[in-house]
């Protein structure tokens, strides 16, 4: 059963435009050790308020950059962060996660806060006011998968081009990009000469990207996801829409129309006055010029017919060194088509290079620079990210916790790794999507050769008894491919080690503690006698 946005997000205040930071503003955030809540400390702090935050859970790799910048985390919620004696507030707002909310919004915090008259915001709101507060341009990147890599992506483009952008990013950027001494969720950057650049990672879940209200936006795909929110693909659809509605003066959208999603929503923007860059990736057997002549035909908005850029991708396997190599049409001031080779492997990662590159391109950077960090671009944290290669085992872990995500991912195994077994071990991540996708979970898995499923991660689980890790293993093996479901992380990396052998590829997906799995394998195979690391 779905959930409005009004349930999930009870007991916080409705979405507003932004508003700039106040130097020395008292602000606690709740949930610390989740990637955007992470990141609002982290802005927050960098913009100029006095910020702390809580969490009843454990230390992330979120949080550990939060701490290291010197901010409070309290493991424990109390109300004595945010009231004192006589419920005296200690604080001028907090700021919640809306994983906490859509699951318990008996915060004792936000009780607190609310009968002493303290604002309670979304950590994405608090986000959004220290774009406003830096002033610039605000970039967004949105879609149900690839906003993490596409993200990351742009402010690598930016920032090779000389451009000093700061971003908030779902998964850890690597230190070098990030500008700091450790992988981290934001980049604090002091502008450049086309001027300060912020670039977000735009969520659809509950409204959370609604505070943003960008001049470049990219919609890389509009798949169905978030079964308690969305009834189906077309709610997903409806969500898209409105928020793209909501944009600042003379927006651009940056959008994919290759996919089936963004390709139903198009139509819709006919009235829309922003401006349409249609992106799309050519078929097996088309080709991009003649794809880009027909977005711009086709696709128009209330600025006009649509600019298009377009791509023929050639995959690793046929590509020199393993890299994938795309032709690109449709680039400023370059006739024919423009070849570049990528570090990214999956036709998936086409779809994001585009998606940024659109995204850059609009911003202002010229063709040349788009060009050289597309193929400079090495990825970001728990996206097909190399754990370990040992005695032949190859172990990868990756964030991929739905069907469609799922999917690519095994493809980009088999381009990087041909004739290889392949095992697909996965931590679902949430009980609600889980029991709604249960047999798409298992068409896709079962395309493995082996198959491992962890206990279920719950985030937004008010009922936890709707499956279990074992039926989708079960449903897996009515498939006819080989499953086990031992039990938690640990349990099943250690089922799992014996069972690995010289010659697999390990691919870890999750959006939870799934990395666990990795890295206890990993430490595994390097401690086994026979298994020498080949690093």
């Amino acid at each position: 059963m779905t959930r409005s946005v009004e349930e999930i997000s009870r007991g916080l205040e409705p979405t507003r435009p932004a508003r700039r930071i106040v130097s020395g503003e008292r602000i606690h955030v709740i949930g610390a050790a989740g990637s955007a809540a992470a990141a609002s400390l982290l802005l927050g702090h960098a913009a100029g308020a006095s910020v702390s935050g809580c969490d009843s859970g454990e230390r992330s790799a979120y949080s550990l950059g939060v701490e290291a910048a010197g901010i409070p985390i309290a493991w424990q919620h109390d109300v004595g962060h945010v009231v004192g004696a006589g419920g005296r507030p200690l604080v001028d707002r907090i700021a919640v996660s809306k994983a906490l909310t859509s699951v318990n919004p008996d915060q004792p915090e936000l009780h607190a806060a609310h009968a002493a008259g303290i604002p309670a915001t979304s950590c994405q709101q608090l986000i959004a006011d220290v774009a406003a507060t830096f002033g610039g341009t605000l970039l967004a990147v949105a879609g149900t998968h690839g906003k993490s890599t596409t993200t990351g992506w742009l402010v690598h483009l930016l920032t090779e081009a000389g451009e000093d952008p700061s971003a908030f990013v779902g998964a850890l950027l690597p230190a070098a990009l990030a500008g700091a001494d450790a992988p981290a969720v934001v980049r604090l950057g002091r502008g450049g000469r086309l001027g300060h650049p912020f670039v977000v990672e735009a969520d659809e879940y509950a409204g959370n990207f609604d505070p943003y209200q960008p001049t470049i936006a990219v919609l890389l795909n509009a798949d169905w996801d978030h079964p308690d929110v969305f009834r189906d693909r077309d709610a997903v659809i409806d969500i898209f829409e409105a928020w793209i509605r909501r944009f600042g003066p003379d927006p651009i959208l940056v959008a994919n129309a290759a996919d089936p999603g963004v390709a139903a929503l198009l139509p819709r923007l006919a009235d829309w006055p922003g401006r349409i860059l249609a992106t799309a990736v050519a078929p097996p057997g088309g080709d991009a010029p003649t794809l880009a002549a027909e977005l711009r035909r086709t696709i128009r908005s209330g600025a006009g017919a649509a600019t298009a850029l377009t791509a023929d991708y050639a995959d690793a396997s046929t590509s020199a060194g393993g890299r994938t190599r795309l032709v690109l049409h449709g680039l400023p001031g370059k006739r024919g088509g423009a070849p570049v080779e990528i570090a990214l492997v999956g036709r998936h990662t086409a779809d994001d290079a585009l998606g940024a590159a659109g995204a850059a391109l609009a911003y202002g950077l010229e063709p040349e620079a788009v060009l050289a960090g597309l193929a400079s671009f090495r990825g970001v944290g728990r996206r097909f990210e190399l754990k370990g290669d040992v005695a032949g085992v190859v172990v990868i872990d990756d964030y991929g916790h739905h069907p469609t995500a799922i999917a690519a991912t095994l493809e980009a195994v088999s381009l990087q790794y041909p004739g290889r077994r392949r095992w697909a071990v996965y931590e679902p991540l949430t009980f609600h999507r889980t029991a709604a996708l249960l047999e798409s979970f298992a068409d896709v898995l079962a395309t493995a050769e082996r198959v491992a499923i962890a206990d279920i991660f719950a985030v937004r689980d008010p009922d936890q008894t709707l499956v279990s890790a074992a039926d989708l293993a079960r449903a897996v093996e009515r498939r006819g491919t080989p499953a086990i479901a031992p039990g938690s992380v640990e349990a099943t990396a250690d089922a799992l080690l014996p069972l690995l052998e010289p010659g697999d590829v390990v691919l870890v997906m999750g959006g939870g503690r799934s990395y666990v799995i990795a890295e206890r394998l990993v430490a595994g195979l390097r401690a086994m006698p026979q298994h020498s690391p080949v690093e």
